[in-house]
């Protein structure tokens, strides 16, 4: 199938390009949402404007709107994207893993334009698919964190075997999400086999917030 991705520049909805591309499908285009607050429920909000280098080096082009709303309201963003696409592919791609609350939204505003949806991440252990994107070559890094367990130190680290074991400790103590499918922490995928070129960064900082915070990226390129 031709597909446009949805796409945060984080492990799951890039990790989700990489399988369907595995599984002979075509990503056509990259679909971005910006959304203008953190609260967001549907959307990733930290640094997004680094999927930009990120479309450049996988050599995919990508569209981008803006969402002000929260809620139900924020669906208005998506569903402006995928009417610019459909008629030109035959389906919508996610990183879904475990949110019915994402999934279900994507494939009613899909639906209404015709296309299938895709969720090649869908139902996988969440252990295995972190052991599998180390496995494939993903080097990713974390960017937000807001969870029990999960403190300031955890802004910028690498999610390599060390922080996964880290975090299966901190799961089984505080029962998060070993993907963060709940809004844990978020990512960003700095390389992986379909990029051309890494995403090097140039410049960033943390900004804590007591018990939850982010990293800002200020500055990055294309190595």
């Amino acid at each position: 199938m031709r597909l446009a991705a949805l796409f945060t520049g984080g492990k799951d909805s890039t990790y989700a390009i990489y399988r369907a591309v595995n599984m002979g499908h075509r990503v056509d285009i990259l679909l971005t949402v910006f959304p203008a607050a953190a609260e967001s429920y549907m959307f990733h909000y930290p640094n997004l404007h680094v999927t930009r280098l990120q479309s450049e080096s996988m050599g995919i082009p990508q569209l981008t709107t803006s969402t002000e709303g929260v809620g139900e309201e924020e669906l208005r963003g998506l569903r402006t994207l995928v009417s610019q696409v459909a008629g030109k592919v035959d389906g919508v791609l996610t990183g879904a893993i475990a949110s019915t609350y994402q999934k279900t939204r994507i494939e009613r505003i899909a639906g209404e334009m015709g296309l299938v949806t895709l969720s090649p991440l869908w139902g996988m252990d969440q252990w295995r698919l972190l052991d599998d994107m180390l496995a494939e070559g993903f080097e990713v890094i974390i960017t937000s964190v807001s969870a029990y367990g999960l403190d300031e130190r955890w802004l910028g680290r690498y999610l390599d075997s060390g922080a996964i074991e880290e975090l299966r400790q901190i799961s089984a103590r505080y029962g998060v999400s070993a993907v963060g499918e709940g809004g844990e922490m978020e990512t960003l995928v700095l390389n992986c086999p379909l990029f051309r070129k890494r995403i090097e960064i140039l410049r960033a900082r943390k900004v804590w917030r007591g018990d939850s915070g982010y990293l800002l990226i200020e500055d990055a390129g294309l190595s």
